[in-house]
């Protein structure tokens, strides 16, 4: 049975949970975005809509990821969207606006007006600019035209990839040459912002160095002290280190002999390994001291001098895998020579580094420890010393196991040799024939 004040009572509330309900409905059709204002990609509203030359307009942000991603067709269409698709999106303002305008009247919040991208036709105007500025010698000019240039380089990919394409570095470069030529050679001044600037521009563009207009102007004795310079007493250390690393790689070593004449360069970046202020900077610092000593005896001979035995084998200690790798290749090649040597094996962690470092970075570092402690016993200088800390620090095994998983025939000829050496040390239970390979199965 039914009562009748609790029908009565449920009327009402019936009736006001209809009328809210057609309320809210009337409400998301109000305020329902019109289709043609939601990106393809990501679904949303558009802030900064651009066509594509495919004709199909997206959000800036969303296509500009999608593009960053290695795509490289519409994504509506499927059709192939050509090189350096970013750099020929074309703002849609009339639809900004539309959306704009539809934001204010409907929308929780309003879309602002987008900032105005770097076109090339910009990077070229501020490269052109900076050449002239050069050539007049305002060197206040330069240096807000390339703060202004760093600043934009750092926003966005596709602001750099803009700044290289209108040939910004050699501008830079240029005007680079032109301040270092024109600073006295005795003077003992900090480095100034106006390089800092420069050399932080430089090096925030991909490949900075690729031209050879570039290269030379970089490579010029002027530039490089100035760049020592900067790596030793400036604020941007890092970026000067990338872009020597960027003269010595990109020249495939032919830079190497001008790099290392250079005056300060060879003790700017020993100091950055033994104290190092960034990761990007101690790793751009190892491979260009890298190219420098392969070439250069006396640059080799300076390294040691300064200690950069004993920075390497601490480096080892903690050092990622990319760092790692690296400071092994440098003590590989400075343990080549007798002064090297020496350093190493004067060093109380020198041998365990390397012995630890087996088997732990990657098969490279694997094969450039061997490598390295191949030389360590290599000579008369203390051999049977150097062998005795090798195999207390269990290397024997490591390097039976190395033969059996394989490796370079470089490394395996010199195990091998390694093996030959450590087994003349008598006395020690690790201590087998090296041609009876019945025992790997031991150890593994």
């Amino acid at each position: 049975m039914a009562f009748p004040w609790r029908t009565r009572r449920r009327g009402p509330k019936r009736k006001e949970d209809k009328r809210l309900a057609l309320s809210a409905a009337a409400a998301s059709e109000e305020f329902s975005v019109p289709a043609h204002f939601q990106c393809p990609i990501s679904l949303e509203i558009m802030e900064d809509p651009v066509t594509a030359p495919t004709g199909i307009t997206y959000d800036r942000r969303s296509i500009e990821a999608w593009l960053d991603r290695g795509n490289g067709t519409c994504p509506v269409t499927s059709l192939p969207l050509g090189p350096d698709a970013d750099l020929l999106l074309i703002p849609n303002h009339s639809l900004r606006r539309m959306i704009q305008e539809w934001t204010a009247a409907h929308g929780p919040t309003r879309v602002p007006t987008p900032r105005a991208p770097l076109t090339r036709a910009d990077a070229a105007d501020l490269a052109s600019e900076m050449s002239a500025a050069a050539r007049d010698g305002d060197w206040p000019h330069c240096e807000r035209l390339a703060s202004a240039g760093k600043r934009l380089a750092r926003e966005s990919e596709r602001n750099r990839r803009c700044f290289v394409s209108a040939g910004a570095a050699r501008s830079v470069a240029f005007a680079f040459r032109a301040f270092a030529e024109g600073i006295s050679v005795d003077r003992q001044d900090r480095p100034l912002a106006l390089e800092e600037e420069m050399i932080s521009l430089l090096a925030a563009l991909p490949r900075p160095l690729t031209e050879a207009a570039v290269a030379e102007d970089l490579g010029a004795p002027a530039s490089l002290r100035r760049l020592a310079a900067v790596m030793r007493h400036g604020r941007e250390p890092a970026a000067a280190a990338v872009l020597v690393r960027e003269l010595v790689v990109g020249s495939n070593g032919m830079q190497s002999g001008a790099v290392a004449a250079a005056e300060g360069m060879v003790e700017a970046l020993v100091e950055l390994i033994k104290k190092p202020v960034s990761s990007q900077a101690t790793k751009a610092s190892l491979v260009a001291v890298f190219y420098i000593i392969k070439d250069e005896s006396a640059a080799s001979s300076r390294a040691i001098e300064l200690g950069l035995v004993g920075s390497l084998v601490e480096t080892l200690v903690d050092a990622d895998r990319g760092a790692c790798e690296k400071a092994l290749g440098v003590l590989d090649e400075l343990v080549g020579l007798a002064q090297g040597r020496e350093a190493a094996r004067g060093h109380a962690l020198a041998v365990p580094a390397l012995v630890k470092k087996m088997f732990r970075v990657s098969e490279a570092a694997t094969e450039m420890a061997v490598s390295a402690m191949w030389k360590l016993c290599s000579g008369e200088e203390e051999v049977g010393r150097c062998a005795e800390e090798l195999l207390q620090a269990g290397v024997f095994q490591k390097l039976l196991l190395l033969l059996q998983i394989g490796c370079s025939e470089e490394a395996k000829e010199k195990a091998t040799d390694l093996l030959r050496a450590l087994n003349e040390c008598r006395g020690r239970e690790e201590c087998i024939d090296t041609t009876d390979f019945k025992g790997l199965k031991r150890i593994q």
